[in-house]
């Protein structure tokens, strides 16, 4: 018969494991900081967007994703987007701008604000001020009183006005979780 007799100090057993914690946590921390400092943990809009994504923007979250592309233009640049609004100008524009506009119910009575996207299109001219459009186009960075979100437009062609012509204000519920609109 073959006897082991062992002793377990207990104060050498929590010195080793705490030191393999430690060693643990240190490697652990050491390759996050590797990841972020070489950015292949945080990857950015040009990793993970594929170019030829068209996303629609419905009436229901216009106004946000409005704001959130003039908010964070630089993750937004490159993006294609499509949706609907009718021609909008105002006395300062060039033969090319425009905005592609919906009204903004502000008010329990209906009152209404323009909001929308400047865009830029080399046949902007041959529609009307007020016709419903529909536009498919990339999201630049341009400067008109100061650096906003530009519209270069690809394609445009006019439509019928839809059944939910007005949106409203952007809420606190809508939560970006990523860079696609």
């Amino acid at each position: 018969m073959f006897i082991f007799n062992f002793k377990i100090d207990g104060n050498k057993t929590a010195k080793i494991l705490m030191g393999i914690l430690c060693i643990v946590i240190l490697i652990i921390t050491a390759f996050i900081c590797y990841k972020v400092i070489f950015n292949n943990f945080f990857k950015t809009n040009d990793t993970y967007l594929p170019e030829d994504t068209v996303y629609t923007i419905e009436a229901r979250n216009y106004t946000n994703v409005l704001q959130q592309v003039h908010n964070d233009i630089d993750t937004y640049v490159g993006q294609k987007i499509k949706f609907t609004g009718y021609v909008y100008r105002i006395y300062d524009f060039t033969d090319e701008q425009f905005v592609i506009a919906r009204d903004m119910i502000v008010s329990s009575d209906f009152q209404t604000v323009v909001v929308g996207f400047l865009c830029h299109s080399t046949v902007a001219k041959n529609f009307e001020n007020g016709c419903w459009v529909e536009i498919e186009g990339t999201i630049t960075k341009g400067d008109y009183y100061g650096e906003m979100p530009i519209i270069e437009v690809e394609e445009i062609k006019q439509v019928d006005a839809p059944d939910e012509e007005y949106v409203y204000p952007p809420d606190d519920s809508f939560v970006t979780t990523s860079t696609v609109l």
